[in-house]
């Protein structure tokens, strides 16, 4: 008999032997291969996701951000994306979207300070800062910015561009039209200040 706080222990020389269920026997939950189906998805569209994400912020600090914070939420909900969308690049790329427009309008507003900065904070330069293309692209609201990237950046159709920004054939077309318009006017302006 076996009094309370001792343990068996084998006999020297005995073999132990434990059972330990092998873990490749085990068939894989829904989650855990959701989350290598999100892996993969990134490792695939991460590239294409941080041109348009500097397309569209204009520096690519920011766009890291952009990509970053809308691929976290995603994560937590990939299973229900790739269910409920048949296109999830299209999904990000529209959600990419909104995000910037809901940031433009939060921090376009004026913010007072009482006292003005001693040190002007250093950035580091974009090697397209002064490329006048890009500085007009800058200056488009977002939504024709983010059709004129999807359109000439991505090459994607009148079609998939709708589709990926949630809106009408119609309003591609117009704010594609529009920002058209603008960016040829600041272009044109530029060429004549030189």
């Amino acid at each position: 008999m076996r009094e309370s706080g001792e343990e068996d222990v084998p006999a020297e020389g005995a073999k132990v032997t434990t059972t330990v269920p092998a873990v490749a026997d085990r068939a894989p939950d829904a989650f855990s291969a959701g989350l290598s189906d999100f892996g993969e998805f990134v490792r695939a569209s991460l590239p294409g996701l941080l041109r348009y994400g500097h397309a569209l912020t204009g520096n690519p600090h920011d766009a890291a951000d952009l990509v970053q914070t809308v691929l976290e939420k995603l994560g937590a909900r990939w299973p229900s994306v790739r269910r409920k969308t048949g296109d999830p690049l299209a999904y990000v790329r529209r959600a990419m979207a909104n995000a910037h427009i809901s940031r433009w309008r939060r921090t376009r507003r004026e913010n007072l300070v009482a006292d003005l900065p001693d040190l002007a904070a250093s950035a580091a330069n974009d090697p397209f800062e002064h490329e006048p293309l890009w500085q007009a692209l800058r200056e488009l609201p977002p939504r024709q910015r983010a059709v004129i990237v999807l359109r000439y950046y991505e090459g994607l159709s009148e079609a998939e561009i709708a589709r990926t920004l949630g809106i009408s054939q119609g309003t591609v077309k117009s704010q594609a039209s529009k920002a058209m318009t603008s960016l040829r006017a600041k272009l044109a302006e530029g060429r004549e200040t030189e």
